[in-house]
């Protein structure tokens, strides 16, 4: 398209091409005076064309000719549908056609609205703000008010819509799409009925160009109703994604399969004619419609949104499983909190020396990421599986948990008093777990530093203390900025659990291990099956530890290699490295330094709280479509109970709400399927 001088107006268009019965099929013309009439008040444009007949006669006649025998299909089957059956690959198409646009057929509709129309998007909105008599006056005066009983019109819609069905149908009848609704299989399948009966509309077209489909023809009854049945297919086959996994090329299949289906819906809307008005109605309607597909056609932010927002829904949804046990009710609950977390403590106290120790071993940066990564690693795992916790590993669990509750219809309305005392359960689960691992974390490095001390005869932790205690003052190094590295983490370690959690049932592993032929010959059919329920238990939990190991190990010592002041600050560490940094320094240290570091450690906490339980939040409230507004006002109601009851946010006192608190929590936290 050009790009016009500001001086264009469409008087001099009409004037320079209009003034006589114009052959060419040059698209300049047209587009030049769209430009003008932008420019112009649209009354003006109206006015001059009451005025002047002849013009109108020339430019009618030009508009008539330039769209003669151009196929708009493309406009309808192509444009804002999912080319690809794979996210990877449209993202990457939909770039190098923001870049670089494909060529395209010149005798098609589609190539006159990429070369008449710059910005369709914009283009779309300033017809919507015309009135709607000014409009309906212009396509009178150009007679394009009746196009859309046009013979020729129609074949191109119906054969449009028999192009979708054909492709639809396709991608429906593939096995991982089928298996995604197994409630379907003793039902007839919609896609090929309504494939059948719109094969059956072209053929009555063929033989009758003048057939009108109306409200209450039975043929678009029919559609309507096989239409129906196909999004609720896909519906179900969504809906189903949180008992049975999804994988993202299915996730993708699914999206395209809606898309097509909707514009068959569309489409055939526009085809029904009650009355005269509607003539214009959908003539209207139509170029609309494509002017719209076409303005959508490359957006990458809604092929983000729409491709993510349901595995970041599944990701939540099994993370939000998980998360559910981090929350405690009742004392006993609370206490064993406390235990779990202290255990938690022991470990890394122990971790916190082996990291110390494994800096005085010579080797390469990356020698020392390996024994970092693999030191946090194995650690986790074990606090993991003997069942003890590491407090910031709950936020990213419990964030889900939270948004999933407030994401059932009706509980943001009624029920913002129980969700407020749940939040305070939470938070005292959270304030607990986190005593439990600085109390231990602390006393433990302190022991075993002192044992080392005993044992070899030599205090190993002085070259460490300067380093270690000034990482632990905000003011001489990016304490703050490396707790919320860490906090970074600890939300993709959540994301990582819930993903491998989603691929597990999606890809049924559990169920394959409990019916290996191999593992049964072997070892029996009992242990099979253990080793079936202890995967499904456990493995996300495993391989989420075990990455979480690995991104604060690599963090420092990748971050000296690219010379970048990277590293993390972790709640639990941090306070065992403040034991190894005063024993360093046999206590004899300034009260600054000890009241910096104390405070900080807690600071370091609280970051760590804060970056992976908002981006978790985000994540969950983006993958149930949240409404900010609404949940401002359970916030409000949060601080207003906090106002009232302080105490209940750090220790366990009964309240009568915590039954209501608790059935709404378990209300809204499904469970898995065991069977597919």
């Amino acid at each position: 398209m050009k790009l016009f001088n500001s001086s264009t107006n469409f008087e001099s268009v009409l004037k320079k091409y209009f003034s006589f019965k114009n052959e060419t099929l040059s698209l300049d013309p047209f587009a030049e005076f769209l430009d003008g009439v932008k420019r112009a008040d649209f009354t003006d444009v109206l006015n001059f064309f009451r005025n002047n007949p002849q013009y109108v006669e020339n430019f009618k006649y030009y508009i008539h000719n330039i769209f003669k025998g151009r196929p708009f299909n493309l406009s309808l089957t192509e444009a804002n549908i999912l080319s690809e059956n794979a996210f990877i690959p449209e993202f990457k198409k939909r770039i190098l056609n923001k870049i670089l646009p494909p060529v395209v057929n010149e005798k098609t509709v589609w190539y006159m609205i990429d070369n008449v129309s710059f910005r369709p998007k914009s283009d779309l909105k300033y017809l919507h703000n015309l009135p709607e008599n000014e409009i309906d006056e212009l396509f009178s005066l150009l007679d394009i008010s009746d196009f859309i009983i046009s013979p020729n019109v129609k074949k191109e819609m119906i054969f449009s819509m028999n192009i979708l069905s054909w492709r639809v149908t396709g991608a429906a009848m593939e096995v991982e799409v089928v298996r995604m609704a197994p409630e379907y299989r003793n039902f007839d399948n919609p896609f090929l009925a309504l494939q059948n009966e719109l094969e059956d509309l072209a053929e009555e077209f063929e033989k009758n160009p003048e057939l009108q489909l109306h409200s209450k023809d039975s043929r678009y009854k029919q559609i309507k109703i096989y239409i129906g049945q196909c999004l609720e297919f896909v519906n179900l086959s969504f809906k189903n994604s949180s008992k049975y996994g999804i994988s993202g090329k299915i996730n993708q299949s699914l999206l395209k399969i809606r898309q097509q289906v909707q514009r068959i819906y569309e489409i055939v809307q526009l085809l029904v004619i009650d009355n005269e008005k509607d003539v214009l109605i959908n003539s209207k309607q139509l170029i609309f419609n494509i002017i719209n597909y076409k303005s959508h056609k490359n957006n990458i932010s809604e092929l983000i949104n729409d491709s993510t927002r349901l595995i970041s829904h599944l990701i939540t949804n099994h993370t939000a499983e998980t998360g559910s046990h981090y929350i405690t009710s009742t004392r006993k609950e609370y206490m064993t909190m406390f235990y779990k977390a202290s255990g938690g403590g022991i470990i890394v106290g122990a971790l916190c020396v082996l990291k110390m120790l494994y800096g005085y071993v010579p080797g390469s940066d990356f020698s020392h990421a390996f024994l970092y990564s693999m030191n946090y690693a194995m650690g986790f795992v074990m606090i993991y599986l003997m069942g003890f916790t590491l407090a910031t590993k709950q936020p990213a669990m419990t964030a889900a948990t939270m948004t999933k509750v407030l994401a059932e219809e009706g509980n943001i309305r009624s029920n913002n008093t129980e969700f407020a005392h749940l939040v305070s359960k939470l938070f005292r689960s959270q304030f607990i777990a986190f005593v439990g691992n600085v109390l231990l974390s602390f006393p433990i490095a302190l022991l075993i530093i002192y044992g080392l001390d005993v044992f070899f005869s030599q205090n190993l932790a002085i070259e460490r203390s300067d380093k270690l205690l000034k990482d632990l003052d905000p003011f001489k190094s990016k304490a703050i900025l490396h707790a919320s590295i860490a906090g970074f983490y600890l939300f993709i370690s959540g994301i990582i659990s819930g993903n491998i959690g989603n691929n597990s049932v999606f890809y049924q592993i559990p169920e394959r291990i409990a019916k290996n032929l191999s593992i049964r010959r072997l070892f029996g059919k009992k242990f099979a099956k253990g080793l079936s329920k202890y995967y499904a238990k456990n493995w996300p939990g495993i391989v989420s530890n075990f990455w979480f190991g690995v991104f604060l190990g690599a963090t420092a010592p990748v971050g000296l290699f690219l010379g970048l002041d990277l590293d993390i600050r972790h709640i639990t560490f941090a306070a065992g490295n403040l034991a190894l940094g005063l024993y360093g320094k046999d206590f004899s240290v300034d009260s600054y330094t000890f009241w910096i570091s104390f405070v900080t450690v807690f600071l370091i906490g609280f970051f760590n709280f804060l970056v992976s339980f908002s981006l978790s939040m985000f994540l969950a409230f983006r993958s149930r479509k949240m409404n900010f507004g609404q949940v401002s006002e359970i916030y409000k109601e949060i601080f207003r109970y906090f106002m009232k009851n302080p105490l209940k946010f750090f220790i366990p006192i009964r309240s009568g709400l915590d039954k209501k608190a608790d059935e709404l929590m378990s209300s809204t936290i499904s469970t898995k399927s065991e069977d597919h």
